[in-house]
């Protein structure tokens, strides 16, 4: 088995890819905000969030609940300069819930949230996990 990707069903697909393209930076694989698919990574790396139209995937699995309340989903990525990061986010318009705190002795850490409300965590490793 292998894992090619994690997505968040959204139901306001514009303004989440907005959010992903612009705030956060990341860079898509098709520049087309009205979806109903896209798949958006650091750098363009490897590893990607992937975005869909809620109401697409109702049409293919039968059914999904209404749309979730309140956090759903933690993306966390890492930055080599928190307060920077945080900077440059703040100035593109991103709304922090949480401003740059340590989080135990090894990690520093702030918190966003996308317009669906999903969780996006900033980590910054202070220090490596012992080998």
């Amino acid at each position: 088995m292998e894992l090619t990707q994690i997505r968040l069903l959204v139901t306001d697909f514009p303004a989440c890819y907005r959010f992903y393209r612009d705030v956060l930076g990341l860079i898509p694989q098709a520049d087309d905000e009205r979806g109903p698919y896209a798949k958006l990574s650091p750098d363009g790396g490897s590893a990607a969030i992937a975005l869909h139209d809620r109401s697409l995937m109702t049409a293919v699995v039968g059914a999904l609940a209404d749309a979730p309340a309140g956090h759903r989903a933690l993306i966390a990525l890492r930055v080599d300069d928190l307060d920077a990061a945080h900077a440059e986010l703040t100035a593109r318009g991103a709304a922090f819930l949480r401003e740059p705190v340590a989080l135990g002795d090894r990690l520093r850490v702030a918190h966003l949230a996308d317009p669906e409300g999903n969780l996006v965590e900033l980590q910054e490793w202070t220090r490596a996990l012992p080998a």
